[in-house]
């Protein structure tokens, strides 16, 4: 059975953009995911720690036939491969790849929260996911991401990257 979720990825290390574009790349190796739309990227203020580099931002909407606890094991795996260690909470880091939500699922384990409990108080993660997802209703607040993303502050900013090419 194939299930729709969206991923949120992030970086400040290194060279973000091209982290968050390997991340991208790399979703599509692990057997049951396909990357089925994604966002542009954007350059977002650090929230929590604020005395580090901005970070760079996008999601993705994938069809998995993974179940969201063994998605979350591919999404560490990719985390890993990418350099990404884990020493403190909204710390800088290299990669950054969560899962914001899981078709309509709500789920409080020790390991994994859906949705994603900060996900309707982050610009980072509502403006990139409006792009292909805005009309997608938040489960627990009987919102859509484009309600959401109106209802927030202007800040932190959030400003989309414009390519180069």
């Amino acid at each position: 059975m194939q299930y729709k979720a969206f991923i949120g990825i992030g970086s400040n290390l290194g060279i973000p953009a091209e982290n968050c574009e390997q991340a991208i790349r790399l979703l599509h190796t692990p057997p049951g995911i396909e990357v089925i739309a994604r966002s542009s990227l954007y350059e977002s203020e650090p929230v929590g720690k604020i005395e580090q580099d901005w970070f760079v931002n996008t999601a993705v909407a994938i069809r998995t036939s993974l179940t969201p606890e063994a998605l979350l094991n591919a999404l560490f795996k990719i985390e890993k491969t990418l350099g990404r260690e884990r020493r403190e909470k909204w710390g800088p880091r290299i990669i950054d790849l969560d899962i914001l939500a899981y078709e309509d699922r709500v789920i409080h384990t020790t390991a994994l929260t859906l949705p994603h409990p900060e996900m309707t108080k982050r610009r980072f993660v509502l403006l990139p996911l409006s792009e292909f997802a805005g009309d997608y209703m938040h489960p627990v607040e009987n919102k859509t991401i484009h309600t959401l993303l109106q209802e927030l502050p202007e800040s932190p900013q959030v400003k989309k990257v414009l390519s180069t090419s």
